[in-house]
């Protein structure tokens, strides 16, 4: 479909009944409860990695093959409970980061800018840059480590490897908010479905996903290399210079397909992620509108 000045972007018609405020709320709550099942996939995927890192350390030595024994592996080394480490920084970041970057994003429909043609993915890449940007600091660890941080590299430390993970986030986000919203309104066209029904958000969060995971693996790599590699006393990398030392050094010297390491757990955490995450935020929104009107 043809955007024009007059016609609304897909999906942004329901954007525009959530005032932004709401919609930091309901986007942070979305996240963070979609964060609480997908988390177990986060640490795999993560732990896939960084294999080479890590088996060079002498940490983790046999490699990490497939999703059930990567599983199995993290299990036997840190018990049950391995698989939930860093839920609690999680739930931090995905707060402040979708918080911010649903904010952005339904101030953009509210001020028109999603209603002109492509509007819906610069106003995704926008939200999705500030969105990291805000969160980087919890991305890094919980909040007793980002004292510790801070008294030894400072408050840049705080933002150590946003180089990576603002592109990432804003690529992710530009694909995601822009194939949901255009999903979403082709299913209704179709008529598959009834129009209000939460299968209709569930359909237009499984297309999204597949887009988001394709645009935000290479990125999703590299951001991972460049927050976990050791700094010296200044705070700078250790091990790479910046996003695109990263990819140059990771083509090179594991060549390009490695930027799609761990891609099926990458799929099976950011995927459900962002299906669950789009689902709650739609479902969040209609509870949220009729206690507008009724306020009204």
């Amino acid at each position: 479909m043809v955007l024009t000045q007059a016609q609304p972007a897909p999906g942004t018609e329901a954007v525009k009944t959530v005032p932004p405020a709401v919609d930091l709320v309901l986007g942070a709550s979305a996240c963070c409860l979609a964060c609480v099942f997908t988390n177990p996939l986060e640490v795999v995927k993560t732990r896939m990695q960084l294999q080479g890192e890590l088996r060079a350390r002498g940490t983790y030595p046999r490699p990490y093959r497939g999703l059930v024994s990567s599983v199995a592996a993290v299990a036997r080394a840190d018990g049950l409970w391995g698989l939930q480490k860093g839920l609690a920084a999680g739930l931090l970041y995905q707060g402040l980061m979708n918080g911010v970057r649903f904010y952005c994003y339904s101030l953009a429909c509210q001020t028109g800018l999603a209603q002109q043609p492509g509007g819906t993915v610069i106003a995704g890449a926008v939200a999705g840059a500030l969105g990291a940007f805000v969160g980087s600091p919890a991305y890094l660890s919980v909040l007793d480590a980002l004292e510790t941080i801070w008294r030894q590299q400072g408050l840049l430390g705080l933002w150590r490897g946003v180089g990576g993970a603002v592109p990432r986030v804003m690529v992710g986000s530009a694909a995601q908010l822009a194939t949901f919203a255009s999903a979403k309104t082709w299913v209704q066209e179709k008529q598959w479905l009834s129009e209000d029904s939460w299968l209709v958000a569930l359909a237009g969060g499984m297309i999204s996903s597949i887009a988001v995971v394709a645009v935000m693996t290479p990125f999703d790599v590299v951001s991972t290399r460049l927050y976990n590699q050791p700094v010296d006393t200044a705070g700078r990398g250790q091990l790479y210079g910046g996003l695109t030392d990263c990819l140059v050094k990771i083509c090179q010297q594991e060549g390009p397909l490695a930027l799609y390491k761990g891609l099926g757990p990458a799929y099976l955490r950011l995927g459900p992620h962002t299906i669950l995450s789009m689902l709650f935020w739609d479902e969040l929104r209609k509870l949220a509108r009729p206690n507008q009107h009724q306020d009204t």
